[in-house]
C-alpha cells in the first residue's frame, strides 16, 4: 500500500514536473510573444493561488483519495486538450490559457490533500520515513521533467508532451484506485465557518505561524537569488559554466538531504526545519559579495541540504502536530505562502536591482531569512524534544467569542 502511494506521488511529480517548460515551449511555438507566455502561466497561477484555501477546505471534508484523484483525473484532461490541440494546429493564446487555468484549479485542490492522504495511509511511526521518499521522489522529477520535456518537444513536439504528461496523470490516477485509508473524524459545518475554523487551527499554532513566515522569507529570497544570481555569475564569477556548477551543487546537496532526515538523531525536529530555512542566507550573501564561484556553490550546498532536511522534518511536524481534520486547511495556508512568496521574489528582484544593484538587495534578504526563520526558535513548544506528540484528534470549536484556544503548539 505504502509503495504504491509513493510510485503515485512519483508519477505526479514528474508529470507536474513536465508542465510548465512544456507550456513555455508551446506557447514560444505558437505566438512567440512573451506577452502572451505571461498571460498562459498567470492563467494557471491566479486560481491556484485564490483556490487552494477552497482546496483546503475540501481536503479535510472529502476522502483525501478521492480530492486527489479528481484533481489527477482533471490535470490529464487539460493536458490531453493542450497535446491534442497543438497537433492539429497552432492553438490561440485564450485556449491555452483556459486549459492552463483547469490546470490552476486542479493544482489547488489536489496539493492541499497530500498530507492528508500520507496520515490516512501511513502510520505514524513511517511517516518521516515516507514523507522522506516522497520528497526524494519530487525533487528527482523536478530536476528530470524539464529537460524531459524539453527534449520531447525537441524530438516528437510540443503535442506529444502534452499527450504523455497526460497519460501519467492518468497513471498516477490509476495508483490512487486501490489505496485504502484510515476512516477520519469529519465534522461539517458551513463551508465559510470550515474556512475560518482552518485559519483559527493555524493561529493556535504559534510554531506554525511563526514558521510559514519565515519559510514565506526564503522562498521571496530563493526568488531574488534566480533572477539576479545567473547575472552576477555570468558577470563576475566566470560565465554560465559558473552559474551551472552552482546549480548543480544546490541540486546533489538537496537530494542528498531529504533522505538524510529520518537518518539522523534529530530530537527537535522544529529546531532543524528553522535552522534548515536559515542556512539560504549563505548562497545570497556569497552572492551579494560575488564571493569566487568555489564559496558560492559551497554555500549554495549547504543551503539546499538545509532545505533537503527542512522538508520531511516539516511535512512530519504538521502531521503530528495538527489534528488530522483540519491538516488540509492548515497546510493550503502552507502551500498558498510557498506557491506565492517565490513568484513576488522573481518579479520584484530585476527592478529593484536595477533601482539599488545586486548587493544591497541581496544582503537584506539574507538578513530577514535568517532573521524571520531562527526568531522561531524563541517559541518553547519548537524546543520541546520530539515531534510533539500525536496530534489530538477533535473538532475546532468556535463561538461566539471566537475560536476556542488550548496549548499552543
Amino acid at each position: 500500500m505504502i509503495t504504491r502511494l509513493v510510485i503515485g506521488r512519483a508519477v505526479a511529480a514528474l508529470a507536474t514536473a513536465l508542465i510548465p517548460t512544456g507550456l513555455t515551449l508551446a506557447v514560444i511555438r505558437s505566438t512567440g510573444s512573451a506577452v502572451d507566455l505571461g498571460v498562459v502561466l498567470a492563467a494557471e497561477m491566479l486560481p491556484m493561488l485564490l483556490l487552494l484555501p477552497i482546496g483546503g477546505v475540501l481536503a479535510d471534508r472529502l476522502s483525501p483519495r478521492r480530492v486527489i484523484l479528481a484533481a489527477d483525473l482533471a490535470r490529464c484532461a487539460a493536458q490531453l486538450a493542450i497535446g491534442i490541440r497543438l497537433l492539429l494546429g497552432d492553438p490561440s493564446v485564450s485556449e491555452l490559457a483556459g486549459l492552463a487555468g483547469l490546470t490552476g484549479v486542479a493544482v489547488a485542490f489536489g496539493v492541499p490533500a497530500v498530507s492528508p492522504l500520507v496520515t490516512s495511509v501511513v502510520p505514524a511511526e513511517d511517516r518521516l520515513r515516507i514523507n522522506a521518499r516522497i520528497g526524494v521522489v519530487n525533487g528527482l522529477m523536478q530536476m528530470a521533467g524539464p529537460a524531459l520535456a524539453g527534449g520531447l518537444t525537441l524530438w516528437a513536439g510540443a503535442g506529444w508532451s502534452f499527450l504523455i504528461t497526460g497519460i501519467l496523470f492518468a497513471g498516477s490516477a490509476v495508483t490512487l484506485g486501490g489505496l485504502v485509508t484510515a476512516p477520519r473524524v469529519v465534522t461539517r459545518r458551513h463551508f465559510l465557518a470550515d474556512l475560518r475554523e482552518g485559519w483559527a487551527e493555524a493561529r493556535r499554532h504559534r510554531w506554525f505561524l511563526t514558521s510559514l513566515a519565515g519559510h514565506g522569507v526564503w522562498h521571496l529570497g530563493a526568488g531574488f537569488l534566480l533572477t539576479l544570481g545567473p547575472i552576477i555569475a555570468v558577470r563576475s564569477l566566470g560565465g554560465e559554466s559558473a552559474w551551472v556548477i552552482i546549480v548543480q551543487a544546490g541540486t546533489v546537496a538537496m537530494v542528498l538531504g531529504i533522505p538524510l532526515a529520518p537518518r539522523l538523531p534529530i530530537r527537535r525536529p522544529l529546531v532543524a526545519t528553522a535552522i534548515g530555512g536559515s542556512l539560504y542566507a549563505c548562497p545570497l550573501a556569497a552572492f551579494a559579495i560575488s564571493a569566487p564561484t568555489a564559496v558560492v556553490a559551497a554555500a549554495y550546498f549547504v543551503a539546499m541540504l538545509g532545505l533537503g532536511l527542512l522538508i520531511p522534518l516539516w511535512e512530519t511536524a504538521m502531521q503530528r502536530r495538527i489534528p488530522q481534520q483540519a491538516l488540509g486547511r492548515v497546510g493550503s495556508f502552507d502551500a498558498l505562502i510557498s506557491f506565492a512568496a517565490r513568484p513576488l521574489g522573481l518579479a520584484l528582484a530585476a527592478p529593484i536591482a536595477a533601482w539599488a544593484g545586486t548587493t544591497i538587495p541581496l544582503l537584506t534578504a539574507a538578513v530577514l531569512v535568517a532573521a524571520v526563520n531562527l526568531i522561531v526558535l524563541a517559541l518553547p513548544e519548537v524546543r520541546a524534544p520530539g515531534m510533539g506528540g500525536a496530534a489530538e484528534i477533535r473538532p475546532v470549536v468556535t463561538g461566539a467569542a471566537g475560536p476556542s484556544r488550548g496549548p499552543t503548539g
